[in-house]
């Protein structure tokens, strides 16, 4: 039996509770590391074997081994101590879907016809509600940056946009939240409202523009209008990108070519690229040196395109994976995300950093350190985000996890951990378990 204590530390709200029921671990104060406050790691494990108390001042790394000079400490031994995850792909506005609106076919085209069905239902506290225990279910497992697409269309133009809008100003404490206009078809003169409406979003403060351009009757200059309003505003772009095994569509090169002209790389992201793991191994290799030339990454999401991808082929199912190898061979950035999270596109999802890492283990092939970069490090880079290298002057976003080293931690998962954001401990879970022999 395990019995599970999980707490989340919101500014105004929970650093009395975590003070009080996190006495039995911390000394000095409240070991929260509050902003301003220096707070000390104690016997940490770092990712390379040795054992070393971490310092945290001012919401970055400040020191690795000595003496806390009277900092708040906390004891992490038996902890591994790592980067924190960042999620670069969540739905939080169709967060816990699945029981409401189950997906009669369990593919990509069953879940796009009953969440179309069902969003001019959907309310605004229906989406804060949904959205928030999404976040807090992200930061309690270790996650403390979130990007999240938002649908922007016709039926319920910007409205669920600004309820993201609200929790990322609402939960800035605990996490940085990434909010990404989702709008599309936006080609043509039939496009027209859906070029109206991202404007709109990225007026009200959308971070990303996002859209579907594989999809569009245009798929070029549906690139080039998501890219020219992204240069406009000065936003990141992230669209998804051939989430199909039909190996006939790669609008990946139109975007790689775009970004190139427009002189955005570094800024701009594909998602899913599913039919770049279904192309011959030259033309894998090849799309694969381009976008890593023009500076576009590439973010793969394991669970949901393991749901819902191949379902029709019965055997010599495809794997709804982007080629992974020839990326990472030709230097591009790949990071990896969870995408939904129990709606009616994933059934599943825990919104845990490790539960992505280990299906890039098991479906990948990656090995458990390329993983959790996948999902930590190289997450940051798509988010525009500092490194988090564990070193002095690092921001301190940490992630402190009962294992003895990465295998374990990924492998394990232990829901035992706590989270830094900021220098500041923001969540905390801790386990027991007993086993009563005969």
């Amino acid at each position: 039996m395990a019995a599970q204590n999980t707490q989340i530390s919101r500014r105004a709200v929970m650093a009395g509770a975590l003070i009080a029921a996190g006495a039995a671990a911390c000394t000095g104060g409240s070991a929260t590391g509050s902003t301003g406050e220096r707070l000390l790691l104690r016997g940490t494990t770092l990712p390379d074997g040795r054992r070393a108390d971490v310092l945290l001042d001012q919401g970055k790394i400040a020191a690795i081994g000595g003496d806390g000079g009277g900092a708040d400490e906390l004891d992490l031994t038996g902890y591994l101590l790592l980067p924190s995850g960042a999620e670069t792909h969540a739905h939080l506005d169709k967060a816990f879907l699945g029981r409401r609106v189950p997906n009669p076919t369990g593919d990509l085209a069953g879940a796009i016809e009953v969440m179309s069905a069902l969003a001019p239902t959907m309310t605004d506290e229906d989406v804060r509600e949904r959205a928030s225990r999404g976040i807090e279910l992200a930061v309690r497992h270790g996650y403390t940056a979130i990007r999240t697409h938002v649908d922007v269309n016709a039926k319920n133009g910007t409205r669920p946009l600004k309820v993201l809008l609200d929790l990322r100003q609402q939960y800035a404490d605990i996490v940085d939240l990434q909010v990404v206009a989702f709008v599309g078809p936006v080609s043509g003169a039939a496009g027209a409202q859906a070029r109206e409406l991202l404007d709109e979003g990225l007026r009200l403060g959308a971070d990303v523009v996002g859209g579907l351009p594989y999809a569009d009757p245009d798929p070029a200059q549906a690139v080039r209008e998501y890219l020219a309003a992204a240069k406009e505003h000065g936003r990141l772009v992230d669209l998804h990108t051939d989430e199909t095994t039909d190996a006939n569509v790669l609008s990946l090169r139109e975007l790689i070519a775009e970004t190139a002209r427009a002189g955005m790389g570094g800024k701009v992201a594909a998602s899913h690229c599913v039919s770049l793991g279904q192309q011959d191994p030259e033309t894998a290799d090849l799309v694969a040196k381009e976008a890593a030339a023009a500076g576009v990454a590439v973010i793969t999401l394991p669970q949901t395109n393991l749901y819902l991808q191949g379902r029709e082929a019965g055997i010599r199912v495809p794997r709804g994976l982007t080629a992974i190898d020839a990326l990472r061979r030709a230097g591009a950035v790949l990071a990896g995300g969870g995408d939904n999270w129990r709606d009616p596109f994933n059934a599943v999802g825990r919104a845990d950093p490790f539960e992505i890492a280990s299906l890039l283990v098991a479906a990948g092939h990656l090995d458990t350190a390329a993983a959790y970069a996948a999902v930590s490090d190289q997450a940051r880079t798509v988010l525009n985000l500092p490194p988090v290298g564990l070193r002095p002057g690092d921001p301190a976003e940490l992630l402190a996890i009962r294992a003895a080293d990465l295998d374990e931690a990924v492998a394990g998962a232990t829901e035992d951990r706590a989270v830094f954001h900021r220098g500041r401990l923001v969540a905390r879970t801790q386990v027991t378990t007993a086993l009563h022999r005969a």
